[in-house]
């Protein structure tokens, strides 16, 4: 199981991102197939977490029930170690990744009413339903990163790691980019904000006047994460949206539908529907000011002087990102686009954006694009200059190049091996108890030993 052991929590977290057919809380007269510590797993349990894997497709359809069997073993070691370490989650914890799971369903089966009809249960028993079951994966979670927190590769180790793979068995390593940006975003003028202040007083007066909150959502607004859904989002807590947003939305009263206001997005009217405390369930409605041609060819302008100035030197990239890029992820790094998936600033051309990878296709190393037009997924619309700051050809993998990937899978290997003996010790203290009659596996680990009189 040692190449398994750091991936399995997620292949398991698959099952909650698409929809499971037939799903439902398991009942005892399914029959235990395992206890750990104080942890029992049953057959129904197995059978619905597998079934799941097969309904996805694709190659995680191939996981065999034994691999589901044996990865629920491990899970449920973790939560027995986790309890006895005090290595615990929170509510907040809980409820937040749920939100976020269930946002997911949303998304994926089209509307929070279809998921209802789905699964023939609302919203609130789908979660609480669903609350053990990921309160289970985040402690497991947890507690695996508990045990491979310390955890660390030195040079010399990751020397040796490359020094053993095989010549034949180097990865080969497809073409790789560096990539800078100075993003600038049109103005918007007066004219276009009271434009959309208008609006919104105007459906603010319909609403008042009778007319759904829902309808004027679906038909007007321009938030593509909940106009779908009626400008609805549930059970929202501070700090998940900008304070622009929940500092209107905190103060509302239930009922109470707010003013025109800006955020960052553009400008919104709220109404309350369900106060918990410190949780909302809110509708709204979004806006966005109208950019005009005129608005964007002057950005468009402005970066194409700026170009100019930094290749007749009387700047630096580095230093007109600082000082003129809108965008607050690259501005202080450089303009350097850094890859959220490996946490390099290396992109396989694969990973890049389409837009991205258009603009800089015929650059040469070093050299900075004319102004592009870009959209990003919120509708927002921009010109950003781009420069190509390194192209690495395909190539197999090699210290010099590809250092960081290496460590990465030296570490990964490491934290493996760590994983695999605190498994070996904990299965020699802890009751592990396995009916294997109901799926006759053959384990990685020793989960059949006999250790009744632990």
């Amino acid at each position: 199981m040692t190449k398994e052991i750091s991936k399995y929590i997620k292949t398991l977290a698959l099952a909650w991102v698409l929809p499971l057919a037939g799903w439902a809380q398991p009942s005892l007269v399914d029959g235990v197939v395992a206890v750990v510590g104080n942890e029992i797993i049953l057959k129904s349990e197995v059978d619905q977490q597998h079934q799941s894997f097969v309904l996805q497709g694709g190659e995680i359809a191939n996981i065999t029930k034994c691999r589901v069997f044996e990865d629920m073993l491990f899970e449920k070691l973790l939560i027995h170690h986790a309890e006895i370490d005090s290595i615990a989650v929170s509510d907040e914890e809980v409820e937040s990744n749920m939100d976020r799971r269930l946002e997911q369903l949303v998304y994926q089966i089209g509307s929070k009413e279809k998921l209802e009809e789905y699964y023939k249960k609302s919203m609130v028993e789908i979660k609480e339903e669903m609350r053990p079951f990921m309160k289970n994966q985040l402690t497991a979670q947890r507690m695996q990163g508990h045990i491979t927190s310390n955890v660390e590769v030195t040079p010399s180790e990751i020397q040796e790691y490359f020094d053993g793979l095989p010549q034949d068995s180097l990865p080969l390593i497809n073409t790789e980019v560096e990539v800078a940006q100075i993003v600038k975003y049109p103005e918007v003028s007066p004219e276009a904000e009271q434009d959309a202040i208008d609006k919104l007083k105007g459906l603010k007066q319909r609403i008042e006047g009778g007319t759904s909150f829902s309808t004027m959502a679906i038909l007007y607004s321009e938030d593509p994460g909940s106009a779908k859904n009626g400008g609805e989002y549930i059970g929202i807590k501070r700090g998940q949206f900008v304070k622009e947003f929940e500092a209107v939305a905190f103060n509302l009263q239930v009922g109470e539908i707010s003013d025109p206001f800006k955020s960052e997005f553009g400008y919104h009217i709220v109404q309350v529907q369900v106060k918990r405390g410190e949780e909302l369930d809110l509708r709204h409605i979004l806006i966005k000011p109208k950019i005009s041609d005129a608005n964007l060819l002057e950005a468009q302008s402005f970066l194409d002087s700026l170009r100019r100035s930094i290749n007749d030197g009387l700047t630096s990239f580095k230093e007109a990102a600082k000082e003129f890029s809108e965008d607050k992820d690259t501005r202080y790094n450089s303009g350097t686009l850094v890859n959220l998936n490996t946490g390099d600033t290396k992109w396989e051309i694969s990973q890049l954006d389409r837009s991205v990878f258009v603009t800089i296709e015929t650059l040469d190393k070093g050299q900075i694009s004319s102004a592009a037009f870009f959209r990003k997924p919120d509708g927002n619309e921009g010109y950003r200059l781009l420069k190509l700051i390194d192209k690495i050809e395909p190539h197999k993998a090699n210290l010099r190049d590809d250092y960081t990937k290496i460590q990465t899978f030296a570490l990964s290997r490491k934290q493996a091996k760590a994983m695999e003996d605190w498994i070996q010790e904990k299965l020699k203290e802890t009751y592990v108890k396995v009916n294997n009659e109901y799926f006759e596996c053959d384990f990685e680990n020793d989960w059949l030993k006999d250790n009744a009189s632990n």
